[in-house]
């Protein structure tokens, strides 16, 4: 079950605006996408975060050319650890493409979070689910 992060505010009745971790993850348009060479379940993506395009290496099966989806830049501090680059079989990633379940919104790990409409890119992951009121 999916609760939305503004009504999880209201019925609490807490006062913080941004959870942990969420300020280094911002909104990207997959523009490319592309086999990795050396996995055969893995992929490589092109993702444009406004500011640049990075490649990010992914293994969910439901990414596409053309969605929104967040982006954890390096630095960012998930469940999982601190997003770091890194080699994976001989190609650089300098991100991470999230499940719903990584951000701790749900427990989906069943392929990358999509975005909707009021997903700019490049916009700050926490300004975009305020918007989802």
């Amino acid at each position: 079950m999916n609760f939305l992060y503004n009504w999880l505010k209201k019925i609490t009745n807490t006062k913080k605006t941004n959870r942990e971790g969420l300020e280094h993850i911002v909104v990207g348009k997959i523009l490319e996408i592309e086999k990795h060479p050396n996995a055969d379940r893995l992929q490589i993506a092109k993702v444009d975060i406004g500011t640049k395009n990075l490649e990010i290496i992914c293994g969910a099966p439901n990414i596409q050319v053309g969605q929104k989806v967040p982006v954890a830049l390096l630095g960012a501090k998930l469940p999982g650890g601190e997003i770091k680059e890194v080699e994976i079989r001989g190609i650089k990633s300098c991100g991470m493409l999230c499940a719903e379940d990584e951000l701790e919104l749900g427990t989906n790990h069943t392929g990358i979070m999509i975005l909707g409409e009021k997903a700019k890119i490049g916009m700050e992951f926490a300004k975009y689910i305020d918007l989802n009121k």
